[in-house]
C-alpha cells in the first residue's frame, strides 16, 4: 500500500487509535498512582592499597586492586556481607531477601564501588546502604588478611556516606505516562491495520480500484434523510446528494457516448445498497435534462419504483410481457418532464423466465424507438439470476455498490457473473459516499484518464472525441459543463434521438 492509504486507515480508525492512547495513559497513571514509593539510597566506597612505595609498586597495586573490586561487586550480597546487617539493624529478613534489595556496581577502570538499597522508608533504605557499606569493609579485612598474620593489602573507605532520599525514586509517573501513551499508541496502529485488513467491506473509491478495472462512474453523497425523502426532488437543488446525480448524468453520457443502445440496467450485489433509488433518480435527472426517458422496474421480486414515485403498480412490465395490454397504455407519466414509468405490474411466479424472453427483448427495443433513454431497474444479481438474464438484452449496465455495506467478494463475485454473461459494464456508482472524512468521494478529481483501456477503445472509436477533453476541462464546475455540453448537442446529432412518445 502508498502512503496514502496507510494516512487513510489511520484516520479513518483514528477513534480507535485515541481512545487505546487515553486507556494505555490512564493504565499508567493508576498503575503510579497506585504503585508503593520506593526509595533509594546510596553510598560509594574508594579501594586502595596499604603499603606505599615507587610509582612503579603504586601502579601494581592500582591494577590489582581494579581487578580486586569486580570481586567486591559480588561479595556485597553475599550473606557474608548481609548477615551482619540483618543482626545489626534487626531486620526480619533473610538474606536473599535483602539481596534483592541491594545492588552493587563499580566504575570501569576505576577503584570506586557504589552500594545501593531500595526500600520503602528512606530512612531505612539510608540505614541498609550505610550497614552494608561497613559490612563490605570488615569482610574484605578480613578475607584479604594474609594467612601468617599481619595487615591487609588493602583498605577499603567510605567517601560518600548513605542519606535519606527525598523524593521516591519509583514509580516514575512521567516515564510511566509516555511509555503507556507509546504502548496505546503502538496498539492503537496494531488494531487499525488488523482491523483494516479484516474488514472485507467496500468503504471508497480506492478499494473498487483494486478489484475491477471498470471505472467509477460517480460517487452518490451520503443523506442520512434518504430514507425519508429518497428522490432528488425531494431535496434541495444544491444538496450534495442532487449534484452526485447531475454528475452521474453527464458521466453516463461519455461512458454510453458509442453504444447504440439506449438502454442503462442498474443492478447490485445484494439487496439494501441503492439501486432501485439510483435508477429513479438518474431518470428523473435526465428527464429534467430536457430527454425524455422510459423508467422500467424490472425487480420483479421486491419492485420499489412504484412506491417511490407513488404510481399505480398492479399494471405494468408483465401486463405488457403477458399481453395483456399494450405498453403504451401502461406507461404512467411523472412529474412536469419527460419522464414515464412502466411500473412492474403483478409479482409473477416466473420472473426469470419473462425477463429473458422474446417478449422483454422486443419491449426494450420498442421503448427504444420511443424514447431517447430507457432506465431498468433490475433485481440483484447474487439472490436471483433476473438481473444475468437481463443484462443481455440492454446496451450497458451500471453496477451499484452501497459504500460500507457490500463486501468485496460480493462484488467480485457480482462482476464475475456479469462477465459469464457478455454484458456491457459501464462502469461502478457508489452509493451513500461520506462527504468528509477519508472515504469521501473526490468529485472533482475524477476523468476519464482513469478508465480501463477496454473502455478507452470504446470512446476512441467514437465519433465525437472532443467530449472527453471538455470533460476533463470542466470537472472542477458541472453548472458550466453542462452549458458547455448543450451546446455542443446544439452542434451535434444527439446520439439520443428525441422520439417523443
Amino acid at each position: 500500500m502508498e502512503v496514502r492509504e496507510y494516512l487513510r486507515i489511520l484516520r479513518r480508525n483514528w477513534i480507535i487509535i485515541v481512545a487505546l492512547c487515553m486507556v494505555g495513559l490512564l493504565g499508567a497513571g493508576t498503575a503510579s498512582v497506585l504503585s508503593k514509593p520506593v526509595y533509594t539510597a546510596e553510598t560509594k566506597l574508594f579501594v586502595a592499597t596499604q603499603t606505599s612505595g615507587t610509582a612503579q609498586d603504586l601502579n601494581l597495586g592500582n591494577t590489582f586492586i581494579q581487578a580486586r573490586v569486580a570481586s567486591y561487586v559480588q561479595t556485597a550480597t553475599t550473606p557474608t556481607v548481609l548477615q551482619p546487617v540483618i543482626d545489626t539493624l534487626g531486620l526480619n529478613l533473610s538474606a536473599e531477601q535483602l539481596a534483592a534489595k541491594v545492588k552493587a556496581s563499580s566504575d570501569l577502570k576505576t577503584v570506586l564501588l557504589s552500594i545501593s538499597v531500595d526500600d520503602g522508608s528512606p530512612v531505612q533504605a539510608a540505614a541498609i546502604a550505610q550497614a552494608v557499606a561497613n559490612s563490605l569493609i570488615a569482610a574484605v579485612d578480613v578475607l584479604e588478611k594474609p594467612r601468617d598474620g599481619g595487615v591487609s593489602p588493602v583498605r577499603v573507605s567510605v567517601v560518600t556516606p548513605a542519606t535519606a532520599p527525598a523524593i521516591p525514586s519509583a514509580p516514575n509517573v512521567k516515564t510511566n505516562l509516555a511509555l503507556g501513551l507509546v504502548v496505546g499508541l503502538a496498539l492503537g496502529i496494531g488494531v487499525a491495520l488488523l482491523r483494516t485488513t479484516l474488514d472485507n467491506r467496500v468503504r471508497s473509491e480506492s478499494d473498487i480500484h483494486r478489484l475491477t478495472d471498470a471505472p467509477v462512474l460517480g460517487g452518490i453523497a451520503f443523506d442520512q434523510d434518504a430514507t425519508k425523502s429518497p428522490l432528488i426532488t425531494q431535496i434541495s437543488v444544491q444538496s450534495p446528494r442532487a449534484e452526485s446525480f447531475r454528475q452521474l448524468r453527464t458521466n453516463l453520457q461519455f461512458a454510453h457516448v458509442s453504444h447504440t443502445s439506449r438502454t442503462l440496467l442498474f443492478t447490485s450485489s445484494l439487496p439494501g445498497e441503492g439501486k432501485s433509488t439510483t435508477a429513479t433518480n438518474l431518470a428523473i435527472s435526465m428527464a429534467q435534462a430536457g430527454q425524455s426517458v422510459a423508467l422500467i422496474d424490472a425487480d420483479l421480486r421486491r419492485p420499489m419504483v412504484s412506491e417511490y414515485l407513488g404510481l399505480e403498480g398492479n399494471a405494468g412490465l408483465t401486463t405488457a410481457l403477458v399481453g395483456d395490454a399494450d405498453v403504451e397504455d401502461l406507461l404512467q407519466p411523472w412529474g412536469e418532464h419527460g419522464l414515464h414509468v412502466l411500473t412492474s405490474g403483478m409479482i409473477p411466479p416466473n420472473p426469470s423466465e419473462l425477463l429473458g424472453s422474446e417478449a422483454m427483448k422486443k419491449l426494450i427495443a420498442r421503448l427504444e424507438q420511443m424514447f431517447d433513454a430507457v432506465v431498468i431497474d433490475a433485481p440483484p444479481l447474487l439472490p436471483v439470476t433476473d438481473a444475468a438474464v437481463l443484462a443481455q438484452h440492454v446496451g450497458g449496465v451500471v453496477m451499484v455498490v452501497g459504500c460500507h455495506k457490500a463486501r468485496q467478494p460480493e462484488v467480485t463475485k457480482s462482476l464475475g457473473t456479469l462477465e459469464l454473461v457478455n454484458a456491457d459494464v459501464l462502469g461502478i456508482v457508489l452509493n451513500r459516499v461520506p462527504v468528509k472524512g477519508p472515504d469521501a468521494y473526490a468529485y472533482s478529481y475524477y476523468s476519464y484518464d482513469s478508465v480501463p483501456a477496454a473502455s478507452s477503445s470504446r470512446a476512441k472509436k467514437s465519433s465525437q472525441p472532443s467530449r472527453h477533453s471538455v470533460f476533463k476541462a470542466s470537472a472542477g464546475s458541472p453548472h458550466e459543463f453542462e452549458q458547455v455540453l448543450h451546446g455542443q448537442r446544439m452542434a451535434e446529432p444527439n446520439h439520443f434521438p428525441v422520439k417523443k412518445p
